[in-house]
């Protein structure tokens, strides 16, 4: 006997939105209601996404990230099916993994100033990880974080969370966390100068917004580090694996991390899998007896199903030369949205690397544009954003996000085997979208009217 589990996608897939409210999250029933993103998805592959009519969507989210291979790639799913034949002693605890031992090897390859690897579930139980080992290693309690930074919701990473509509509601926090802006060299050295710093971890690129470092700013931060005793934790959770055109993000700026956290892509889009890559000298200090052996882990972290989904993500970034791919389709994209700015006036900046960018929005300068803008403003900070990815599904089937709460920016992270077919279809459709933009009156400021609307109806309610 077997679940039938194809036959019970099929059957609740029309009621989805209905357990979700009853069982799940109901307030994401009602986002995602509210702006037209309720589709009935039946099938992913590559980075498509398919509908109950079998219409086509490019997928510019890609899972926040996890599906740098696109959807159900097949040497994934190949290797996965392999495990599950191969009845392998998975799970042995006391006992170590084969397959565990390979990726440790094979990812280490990759970041060779690095000695060491332990695996976990996911990107937040690595900040976790680094936490704890940056503590143990240092003998030291604070924590330096970047205002606007994203590391992870559980309690550890919440603490240095750059944002406080995650952290509202759950302190109080781990003690001993410094924020310090993004970029601010004078404000790192500052925070520093106490000695006290077990580490400062920082994404290479900032998630919520895409914001890129200016060139010196990673190199003088780790130089700083050295100076004072300080790890440089490097999450790369979202950056790394290829998504910026290189294995991590911190080679942009030739820079060696003590500490570099990888998950998402890992994964293969199947198997959640997160690893933390750090030096010997600190995995010495934290597991420094035997007795001390397992002090610190995760059950389900070296599972053999994940393990596999990280070495055929490996092999399939070199094989199909995903790296190359995201530079150069990223080096299109990223130009041909900054010659948007010379037509557009509500475009303001476009910024990122490889297959991470970020398209900005502002205020603009002629009074009937300026008017509509502030009505959006006024009523919610960083509105005017949706007006851009609403159109973008439902018009064009484009699937893309705004960057953050109250963000003027809207990010882009496709997959990285995304093709110069795929590229014209974002550009042609961003292109319209944003023209459309500048036409006042017009459908777009009509749909933020409503959304307007909407949102003062849902503060009565709430």
């Amino acid at each position: 006997m077997s679940l039938e589990i194809e036959g019970l996608f099929a059957e609740a897939e029309a009621d989805r939105y209905t357990l979700h409210t009853r069982h799940l999250n109901e307030q994401m029933v009602r986002v995602l209601k509210t702006i037209g993103f309720d589709r009935a998805y039946q099938r992913g592959k590559g980075q498509y996404l398919y509908d109950r009519e079998g219409r086509q969507y490019l997928d510019l989210l890609s899972g926040w990230g996890v599906f740098a291979l696109g959807r159900n790639h097949p040497v994934v799913n190949s290797t996965l099916k392999k495990v599950l034949d191969c009845d392998f002693p998975n799970l042995v605890q006391m006992d170590v993994s084969a397959l565990a031992g390979v990726l440790a090897e094979r990812l280490l390859r990759y970041v060779p100033h690095l000695d060491k690897v332990f695996f976990a579930n996911s990107g937040t139980e690595t900040v976790e990880t680094a936490l704890k080992f940056a503590r143990a290693a240092t003998g030291r309690e604070g924590i330096i974080y970047c205002s606007h930074a994203f590391h992870g919701l559980t309690y550890g990473s919440l603490s240095v969370n750059g944002d406080e509509i995650f952290r509202s509601g759950f302190g109080p926090l781990l003690p001993g966390c410094i924020e310090v802006p993004f970029n601010d060299i004078v404000a790192l050295e500052r925070a520093l100068a106490s000695n006290t710093a077990a580490a400062f971890i920082i994404e290479p690129i900032q998630g919520k917004g895409v914001t890129v470092p200016a060139d010196d700013y990673l190199r003088s931060a780790l130089e700083l580090c050295r100076k004072h005793g300080t790890l440089f934790i490097a999450d790369e959770v979202q950056t790394g694996l290829g998504r910026t055109g290189r294995f991590l993000a911190c080679e942009h700026w030739g820079i060696e991390p003590d500490i570099v956290l990888l998950a998402k892509s890992l994964s293969g889009g199947q198997v959640p899998v997160g690893a933390v890559l750090t030096r010997k000298w600190i995995f010495d200090k934290v597991f420094d007896r035997m007795d001390r052996a397992v002090v610190h882990g995760s059950t389900f972290a070296k599972n053999d199903l994940a393990m596999a989904a990280g070495l055929a993500t490996l092999e399939v970034m070199e094989s199909e030369g995903l790296m190359q791919n995201a530079e150069r389709t990223g080096a299109r994209l990223l130009a041909t949205f900054g010659r948007m700015i010379q037509r557009h006036e509500l475009v303001k900046e476009v910024r990122g690397k490889g297959l991470m960018i970020g398209i900005e929005f502002g205020a603009p300068r002629s009074l009937a544009l300026k008017a509509s803008w502030n009505l959006l403003e006024t009523a919610n900070s960083g509105l005017f954003c949706q007006l851009i990815v609403i159109p973008l599904l439902k018009e064009h089937r484009i699937l893309s996000q705004v960057a953050g709460h109250g963000n003027h920016t809207i990010k882009l992270l496709p997959p990285l085997i995304i093709s110069d077919k795929d590229c014209d279809w974002i550009e042609q459709s961003f292109e319209a979208v944003i023209a459309d933009a500048h036409r006042v009156p017009g459908a777009i400021w009509s749909l933020g009217k409503t959304l307007v609307e909407n949102a003062a109806r849902a503060r009565v309610r709430g």
